[in-house]
């Protein structure tokens, strides 16, 4: 009878359920109710629960008035917090056995692979030194993760910018391996180097000095699978984008080749004559797309509109040439953007370099020298991927804002907003590509103090009383991590990163064991904002409990809020 009555309470109020809140918490809480009566357990716990969510969205509507994301790049959790106080688990205490990496068909390596083109390619001068590390350099590492150092052994400055590593949605998975993570210089482009991480203290990374000042998650994992494309995606959209009837498009040669032809494997056709064992090169696939092979965007396409690296359309300008295989088109799927708006929040997604970019000065308009500046990377843009934010819009015009460059207010218009007072409710931050810590052109040391010089100058601002920061990269640039990831859906989450919450209210000296994904974000917005969940959310959570794992975090555990 309660399930009748459930089912009736659905139909009856399927209209306009999905725009009151208020209402999805009461049928949330009726099919609580119906369950618990169905298998003997007392609805009032569930009441009780609901309550509590009530009293934590009023606290939060008291104490949090601004939230800031600043999201930057590519790095693992080990890759830059292996051992950070108070962990988990950290990587001194595992056992070597479960640290081991194999190739492909499953056998132990008997020592990781040279850096395959070189740690260090380009010669670079830091500190009144050379640095140049080649592909001879470091080919005989045992195998174990190991720490980035210099010819003579000592820790590699965080200054110098080594080899980028291979990001991509396929890899990703057949790296984590079932959550053995063992195959990740199997499916790597770059040999030794995903086990390799940085010699960080809070000696040299400021941000070890934020995360003990504040709340560091220790097991906050990517949202998606793969690269920095859906890394964004997943941030505003909670889904990947789509392509549609793209086999008889011109991107077909875009759609990846999949082991069957089945649309949801994960394992691309390997080349005929590629390498099976990573000591002898690296994997060679007959065909990693963009695209799956039900055509959604997984590794990086180029946006429809400007700025774009494929230029602008000869007839128009304000767009992307159309005769390009590498360019998605336009997306109508709703965003955490569409959310906030039709909520009336006031919100803005910072570009760093942004209009540097649309004056054809992305790449270096700064300097030509590598590594060149501000180095805008345009697949970092998502709401660029959208028609709701097309060039002309009033949604483009109110919510998309150059972030400006550099480590002044006088040029970067994202801390000139944060000194002023006048930053919007919600803030993406997106600094520009040399100041993203993103491997092959970015170092760490320029970024973690382009992070800590915003953190200051937030908390120097009028709006600092009541503000939440997030501080974290947008997934693992294809670094090794030693913990598994939650089994979820399709899409993710994928490796594990870290991330930092600062706050007047944030748990100080603390670490939070729960577990996050990169829809976290979108969860505290609505919990605090009271915003409908994007679809891609609750598929996420319902994958992860059926799975046996608890949905991910809303960030409230790394809060304070007694009042």
């Amino acid at each position: 009878m309660v399930e009748n009555i459930f089912k009736e309470s659905l139909r009856f109020n399927d209209n306009n359920s999905l725009r009151d809140p208020e209402r999805r918490k009461v049928l949330k809480l009726i099919a609580a109710t119906g369950a618990l009566f169905a298998t003997g357990h007392s609805p009032f716990v569930r009441t009780s629960t609901f309550r509590t969510e009530q009293a934590i969205q009023k606290r939060l509507e008291e104490i949090i008035h601004n939230v800031v994301v600043i999201y930057f790049e590519n790095h693992s959790f080990n890759s830059l917090f292996a051992d950070f106080p108070g962990l988990l688990d950290p990587l001194a205490s595992m056992p070597p056995e479960l640290l081991v990496q194999r190739d492909i068909n499953g056998d132990i390596l008997k020592r990781l692979p040279p850096i395959w083109k070189g740690l260090v390619p380009y010669e670079q001068v830091v500190g009144d030194r050379k640095y140049q590390l080649l592909q001879d350099f470091n080919n005989t590492l045992p195998n174990a993760p190991w720490i980035l150092t210099d010819e003579e052994g000592n820790p590699l400055p965080h200054s110098v910018i080594h080899r980028d590593l291979v990001h991509e949605f396929y890899r990703n998975q057949l790296q984590i391996n079932g959550g053995r993570n063992d195959m990740f210089v199997a499916y790597s482009d770059s040999g030794a180097l995903p086990m390799a991480r940085y010699a960080t203290t809070d000696s040299n990374l400021k941000m070890w000095q934020l995360a003990q000042e504040n709340t560091l998650c220790d097991r906050w994992f990517m949202g998606s699978f793969g690269g920095s494309f859906l890394a964004h995606q997943y941030l505003i959209a909670a889904q990947p984008p789509l392509y549609p009837n793209a086999d008889w498009s011109i991107a077909k040669n875009k759609i990846t080749l999949i082991k069957g032809n089945h649309a949801h494997g994960i394992h691309p056709i390997l080349d005929k004559h590629s390498p099976l064992n990573p000591i002898k090169g690296t994997l060679k696939f007959s065909q990693i797309g963009s695209l799956t092979p039900d055509f959604y965007c997984v590794n990086a396409m180029e946006p429809p509109y400007m700025p774009s690296a494929i230029g602008a359309d000869k007839k128009n300008p304000h767009l992307t040439k159309r005769n390009s295989s590498a360019v998605l088109p336009p997306q109508h799927h709703a965003t955490i953007g569409d959310r906030l708006t039709d909520a009336g929040i006031s919100w803005a997604w910072y570009g760093g370099g942004f209009q540097m970019a649309l004056e054809g000065k992305g790449f270096n308009g700064i300097h030509t020298n590598f590594p060149e500046a501000p180095n805008f990377q345009y697949h970092h843009q998502p709401f660029n991927y959208f028609k709701r934010y097309a060039p002309g819009t009033k949604d483009r015009k109110n919510h998309l804002r150059d972030g400006g460059i550099g480590n002044s207010s006088r040029a970067n218009r994202f801390l000139a907003d944060a000194e002023s007072g006048n930053l919007p409710q919600v803030a993406f931050y997106k600094p520009q590509g040399s100041l993203s810590l993103h491997p092959g052109y970015a170092d760490v040391d320029s970024g973690d103090f382009h992070i800590d010089n915003i953190i200051h100058t937030l908390k120097q601002g009028p709006q600092w009383e009541h503000m939440l920061i997030l501080v974290l990269p947008d997934e693992n640039g294809g670094f090794w991590d030693h913990i598994s990831p939650p089994k979820g859906d399709r899409w993710g989450p994928g490796t594990r990163i870290p991330a930092i919450v600062i706050s007047p209210f944030a748990k100080k000296g603390f670490v939070d064991h729960t577990i996050y994904d990169t829809g976290s974000i979108q969860r505290f917005l609505n919990i605090r904002f009271g915003l409908e969940p994007l679809p891609g959310i609750i598929r996420r959570d319902q994958a992860m409990e059926a799975a046996g794992t608890a949905a991910p975090g809303d960030l409230t555990n790394a809060l304070d809020l007694k009042a």
